[in-house]
């Protein structure tokens, strides 16, 4: 006689809220101080015995703003699979967990991104950015490597005339240049040349309305305690700060843009203003804060002093890829499987969003590694993608970075586990689900960074956000015979 499977009964979620105020507070002091966003849940892991808790996460405002801090948090690779589910979650204005910054940022427009599954307007929205993707493919390549060209460029320069020894040169302003531009004219199909003001300001208007809205939720450091945690982690910024600089952006975007506009208002009745908002969203906190966080990190890896072994093997297959005179585009990536592997290790070791919130459509039973807990309707789930990648019931050496860890068929079997995109790798982003639109786009646009670099360079390194070597590319010409 077979037996029957038997479900792992349910058991209650471990942890607790604390005391009103005061139990909110010290989860915050611990997050942003004594802890650290990481050991954070490290700690409440290891303290609870499971990878399924309940905890407050900030920010942790004064009651009477409406934002509640409680969440269950979810740390693993089996139970964060919840976090995906249309059925289970609602995303209705969680992007960034129990606040919402507020439709003053995006010019009174409820974006993309904040709508559920549910919300008749998220279709459109979601298939108005697939069809600006398609649209920028067949430009996304030549204007990424032109880009390129000119933040080496600048790199190159600095580290030449740099005094200090060893010599170095940051890259992280050339690189926020680089996608300024690029994507401006990739996806939005207009040249920030052609505005003096959005060509010389435009990313850093970017980056304070970045920061504006994300400011309650990051630890800055900079400012002396208590006064971070009163002035910057206790209220929402005000939108009005930022509305000049955004103002201009979308008038930039009005009219620089008009192209890409017109498919939102003709092929998917989007209106006008609503448009110009979700391209400016997904230019501004997708695309242009997306990639200023997470190439950063890729570069800082593999130029990392004692990877030379790694960056030999990259070298050899971009060269063996391009040949002599190839250029570096979607097809030309699609053949470099170390490349590859090596960005979803850094994906699956720094994913540029921490942190996937998704709040409970009903109740149901949240499955983890052989564990069951009842999840009511209504409760926030918090999943701390970090800790969830580097499960090791799943990865093998999960705290270290294996850049081949990806290749082979075993290696691709362990795409499912990479979440970074708000969905397994192996997913596909639809307008009834919420994965990136634009998670193909990013894989191949950092191996695209890694192949210019490879192309143009011997070897380099980096300590930090600097270039501290830059080795040219020593071109052998042929003997006379």
């Amino acid at each position: 006689m077979v037996p029957s499977f038997r479900p792992p009964a349910t058991r209650p979620i471990p942890g607790s809220y604390g005391l009103p105020v005061l139990g909110p507070l010290r989860d915050r002091l611990d997050y942003f101080w004594f802890q650290g966003a990481e050991e954070f849940f490290r700690h409440r892991a290891a303290e609870h015995k499971s990878t399924v808790f309940r905890a407050n996460i900030p920010p942790t405002f004064p009651f009477f703003l409406g934002v509640d801090p409680r969440v269950v948090a979810v740390v693993d690779a089996d139970s964060f699979t919840a976090l995906f589910d249309p059925a289970l979650v609602d995303k209705r204005d969680v992007l960034i967990g129990p606040y919402s910054p507020g439709v003053g940022f995006t010019g009174g427009t409820r974006v993309g991104v904040y709508l559920d599954t549910e919300e008749p307007d998220h279709a459109r929205t979601k298939a108005f950015v697939i069809d600006l993707l398609r649209r920028g493919a067949r430009t996304w390549a030549a204007e990424f490597r032109s880009a390129v060209d000119d933040m080496l460029a600048t790199v190159e320069a600095d580290l030449n005339k740099a005094d200090s020894a060893p010599a170095s040169a940051s890259y992280l302003l050339p690189l926020q240049k680089c996608i300024f531009r690029f994507l401006c004219k990739a996806l939005v199909g207009a040249d920030p040349a052609a505005d003096s003001l959005v060509d010389r300001f435009g990313l850093f208007i970017l980056d304070l309305w970045l920061g504006l809205q994300l400011l309650p939720t990051q630890k800055v450091g900079a400012i002396p305690q208590p006064l971070e945690e009163l002035l910057l982690h206790s209220f929402p910024m005000p939108s009005f700060a930022i509305k000049p600089g955004y103002d201009l952006l979308y008038r930039f975007v009005e009219k620089h843009g008009a192209g890409a506009v017109s498919i939102g208002e003709k092929e998917h009745g989007i209106d006008r203003k609503d448009a110009i908002n979700n391209i400016l969203f997904v230019l501004g906190f997708n695309a242009f804060g997306g990639f200023s966080v997470f190439l950063p990190f890729l570069i800082s890896e593999v130029g990392k002093a004692g990877r030379d072994g790694l960056r030999l093997r990259l070298r050899e297959e971009v060269r063996r890829v391009l040949g002599d005179g190839g250029d570096v585009g979607f097809t030309a990536v699609r053949e470099m499987p170390l490349a590859r592997s090596t960005v979803y290790e850094v994906l699956r070791m720094q994913p540029p969003v921490p942190l996937q919130f998704g709040r409970a459509r009903r109740d149901f039973v949240l499955r983890s590694h052989g564990a069951a807990y009842e999840v009511s309707k209504g409760e926030l789930l918090c999943g701390y993608q970090p800790l969830a990648m580097r499960d090791p019931a799943v990865f093998d050496r999960p705290d270290e970075f294996v850049p081949e860890r990806f290749l082979g068929n075993n290696g691709e079997k362990l795409l499912q586990y990479v979440y970074w995109s708000n969905g397994p790798e192996t997913g596909e982003p639809t307008i009834g689900n919420k994965q990136c639109a634009a998670k193909e786009v990013v894989v191949a646009t950092a191996c695209m960074l890694l192949a210019e670099l490879f192309r143009r360079y011997d070897d380099f390194e980096c300590e930090g956000t600097s270039f501290t070597k830059l080795e040219k590319r020593q071109l052998t010409t042929p003997t006379p015979s």
